[in-house]
Parts: C-alpha cells; sequence; structure tokens
C-alpha cells in the first residue's frame, strides 16, 4: 500500500507558531513561521490570544506546503508539537475562548501555589504527577479561570465548557470541534494527570476544584487524534501524533535509551533525560514527566525546566534594544575577553529548576562606567550555561553514571559562541555535548501513520568540541 511521503509538522511556541514539511526520510523541505504578539496585563501576567494562534497555525500550513511544493495528496499525516502548561478555555459549541490563553511563564496563581504548599498538598501532588506546586504548571491557571470568568464555573459544570493545553485547542479547531483530546506529555504538565497511572486523577480535580467534564481524553503520543477539516488544505489529513515541545524534542533527538538527554534552547531552556519505563521522583527539585507514550507503554524523562534562555536576548532587543538581531550576540560576546564581571539572573518571570522561586526577579549586578552592550549580551548568554549546568549536576546527582551526551537544539542552538560555553559547561558535569545536523523537532508526531520511523532519525547529529 502506497504511503505518501511527507508529513506536516504543527510547532506552536510560546513566540511564534510554525509548519515544517517533512519527507520520509526525516529530512526537512520546508518551513514556514509566523511570530505573534504577547500580552502582559498585569504584573507577572503573560497572556496569548488564541484566536492569534489559531490564524497563524492555518497560514503556516498553508505557507509551508506552498513552499515545498508539493501536492495536498502527498501529505501522509499532521502532528503537533506545542508550548506546553499553556491553558486555553473555550465554549464546545462554538470554538470560541472564553479567556485570552494564560502562559506558561504567567505568575497570577503564585498565592494559590503558595497557599497549597503551607497545606502540606506537595508532597501528595509529587507523588502522582512527578511535578512540584508552581504557577509553571496549568491546574491554578484553570481555576483562576474558572472562578475570574463571569459564569465560567457554572458553564462548565454544565458541559459547556472544555479546557485543554494549546494542543488540544488546535485539534479541537482543525477538527472542527469533533476531537477534544490530547496526549500524556502535555497531560502531565497540568498537575491533574497521575503519571504513576496514566489517567486524570479524582483526588487531585479535588484539590484544585476542577470538573472533571471539561477534561480532554488522553491518547497514546503516536495515535490517529482524527482528521484535519477538508477546509484548511484542501482534503482531509489525519492528525497522527501529538506531544509537548520538549518531548517531541527528545524524541526528534533520538534520545530512545536511558541516560540520554537534550536540551533545548528556545524561549526558556528544558534538559530532559530519557530515565526509561520506570518513572523516578528527583531528590533534587527536578521534574518526573511522561516522555512519550507509544503502545500503551510510557517512557518517562527527568526535566530541568529554566524559563529564560531566549527571551533574556529578545529582551535586549525588545526592551533595552542594544541589538536589532538576536544573531548580534554571538559577535558581541566574542568581541570582549570576559564578561568584565558582570552577572546576569535572568528571573524575569521568576527561578525553575532546581530552586523554584516564583517571587524572585531579574538582576544584574557588576556594572561599572566601562560595562558595555557587549559584556551585557555575553552575561545573558554566560546565564544560560550556568542555569544548563546547574541542571546537568541536579540530573547526575539523581541518576550518577547512567547520564550520557547531552543534544542541543532550539534556536539559541545557532549561536556558536554560546554552544562552546554549555559544551563546556556539561564536560565539567561529566557529560559530552553534541548539536543536531538539522532541526529535528516535532518528528515523532509522524511515527503514526508509518511515514516517519525512529531508523530514520539515527545518525543525524554531528560531535561539537568541547570548549574548556
Amino acid at each position: 500500500m502506497f504511503t505518501p511521503p511527507f508529513v506536516l509538522a504543527i510547532d506552536q511556541g510560546t513566540t511564534s507558531t510554525r509548519c515544517i514539511v517533512f519527507d520520509a526520510k526525516a529530512r526537512m523541505v520546508a518551513v514556514a513561521q509566523r511570530e505573534f504578539a504577547q500580552h502582559y496585563p498585569q504584573l507577572g501576567w503573560v497572556e496569548h490570544d488564541p484566536e492569534d494562534i489559531w490564524n497563524d497555525t492555518v497560514t503556516v500550513l498553508r505557507e509551508a506546503v506552498a513552499t515545498a511544493g508539493i501536492a495536498v495528496a502527498d501529505v501522509a499525516a499532521i502532528g503537533i508539537t506545542n508550548q506546553r502548561e499553556t491553558v486555553v478555555l473555550w465554549e464546545r459549541a462554538t470554538g470560541k475562548p472564553v479567556y485570552n490563553a494564560i502562559v506558561w511563564q504567567d505568575r497570577r496563581t503564585a498565592d494559590a501555589c503558595a497557599r497549597l504548599k503551607q497545606a502540606g498538598a506537595e508532597p501528595d501532588v509529587t507523588a502522582r504527577t512527578g511535578l512540584l506546586l508552581d504557577p509553571y504548571f496549568s491546574a491554578t491557571k484553570l481555576a483562576w479561570m474558572l472562578d475570574h470568568v463571569d459564569g465560567a464555573r457554572a458553564r462548565a459544570k454544565a458541559g459547556d465548557l472544555a479546557f485543554g493545553t494549546i494542543d488540544s485547542f488546535l485539534l479541537s479547531r482543525l477538527t472542527r470541534g469533533k476531537v477534544h483530546a490530547t496526549d500524556p506529555t502535555n497531560a502531565g504538565r497540568t498537575l491533574l494527570f497521575n503519571i504513576m497511572e496514566q489517567q486524570w486523577d479524582e483526588a487531585l480535580l479535588k484539590l484544585f476544584d476542577i470538573p472533571a467534564g471539561v477534561l480532554p481524553t488522553v491518547h497514546d503520543n503516536a495515535h490517529i487524534f482524527g482528521m484535519m477539516d477538508a477546509g484548511i488544505l484542501g482534503r482531509e489529513i489525519p492528525i497522527a501524533g501529538m506531544a509537548g515541545d520538549q518531548q517531541a524534542a527528545l524524541f526528534g533527538q533520538g534520545c530512545f535509551h536511558p541516560g540520554m538527554t537534550k536540551s533545548t534552547y528556545g524561549t526558556g531552556c528544558f534538559a530532559l533525560m530519557n530515565i526509561g519505563t520506570t518513572p523516578v521522583l528527583s531528590r533534587n527539585r527536578l521534574l518526573t514527566t511522561p516522555a512519550y507514550r507509544i503502545g500503551g507503554t510510557t517512557t518517562y524523562a527527568l526535566e530541568g525546566s529554566i524559563f529564560v534562555a531566549g527571551a533574556a536576548v529578545k529582551w535586549l532587543r525588545d526592551g533595552l534594544r542594544i541589538i536589532t538581531r538576536a544573531s548580534e550576540t554571538h559577535d558581541m560576546a566574542t568581541r570582549v575577553a570576559d564578561s568584565h564581571g558582570v552577572y546576569m539572573v535572568p528571573a524575569f518571570v521568576g527561578m525553575g529548576a532546581p530552586h523554584w522561586d516564583p517571587e524572585a526577579r531579574g538582576l544584574i549586578c557588576g556594572l561599572t562606567l566601562d560595562v558595555t552592550a557587549a559584556h551585557l549580551a555575553r552575561a545573558a548568554l554566560e546565564a544560560v550555561a550556568y542555569q544548563t549546568m546547574d541542571l546537568v549536576e541536579a540530573m547526575r546527582a539523581d541518576i550518577g553514571p547512567a547520564a550520557c551526551a547531552l543534544r542541543i537544539d532550539g534556536g539559541m542552538a545557532a549561536n556558536d559562541w554560546l554552544c562552546h560555553l554549555g559544551a563546556g559547561a556539561a564536560v565539567r558535569s561529566g557529560h559530552g555535548c553534541g548539536r543536531p545536523g538539522r532541526d529535528g523537532g516535532g518528528l515523532a508526531q509522524g511515527r503514526g501513520t508509518g511515514a516517519v520511523s525512529t531508523t530514520g532519525l539515527s545518525g543525524r547529529h554531528k560531535a561539537m568540541s568541547a570548549a574548556t
């Protein structure tokens, strides 16, 4: 039986939405990308307009197919990879969101998390979810929506509203409201999903006061979730896989065996280590999370989450206006001998692993009159490497010598100076470091139809020498 040779991967991120066309050998054929607006209505609040995300998704799907010059009939499947934890609540009947999406960076529920910690809830939550009580995750954001959007809680209890992370929202829109579903990698970031039992947890729903009726069905990552409506590209196409962006990167980097680790440098930085099919809870304030579930078997990962990486460079561009393009930071960092004693703690939205302090705020220290923009750019890049070293050392403390080479990807991986600095940090923590030969994000999604195999993902990494 003939299998069409191409797969479309929707990569819906924190600052942009893109679509990538892959062929059957996992080679990138074309890409289309659109940035969208960030909204900061109050201090510590971060929101997205779901309609912006939806409109951009349709646009990049069409642009990617046109750029690739392929026929829609040659597309075997579509997959979705997405910014995780970000919350959308929408009307089942119309698909219309009742409020802006509350983004994973949002800190508005820090007090709610603190109250739950003070009540002694965190140990049980961690035992069930592998996560910590932090506003980063979805449950308290959803509870805030239910309590602050007029009539939302009553409508949710009546079955009129649906909740989902971005994958679930896009799936619903792509299928014209026919499918309300998600996968374990996204469900596992909500604080509502028991990763040991692989199901929504009644005790957690009670703790966060979430009606079960708003929740999506959870399927394996490689699964035919539904058919994309023919009105979008001209014919129905199966949506054959979904995964949170960081787990999709783990899969795309070929980290299929315990100890294999990847670090993605995007808006934030997220390091995940494959720990196999037996979940291990961290003793060093890392997260235990589903890496992927295929054929009913769940593989788990240890994760360290850094909230600000590329976002610090974006701040240099859009906030301080000392650069016009992110790529300039490479030359600026190499222009100076060192950071001149300048250090940046990029806690613009609190601090993630291993500190988990939602009230922390950013800091630049060591400023003198002869500090230049180049020193600030270098300090921003160094901050990413230092935070990565914190995560790698925590992973080694949890797992020991089983940890192996660190594979890196994401937009900031194009910065050679940062990669060499990060490689040096990894080596000092007992890891090697490698960089992909091409973009591997989202390739897991094509596996549901057999258009892309795991063997097609192998051999795509080139060695990178470590800076010492």
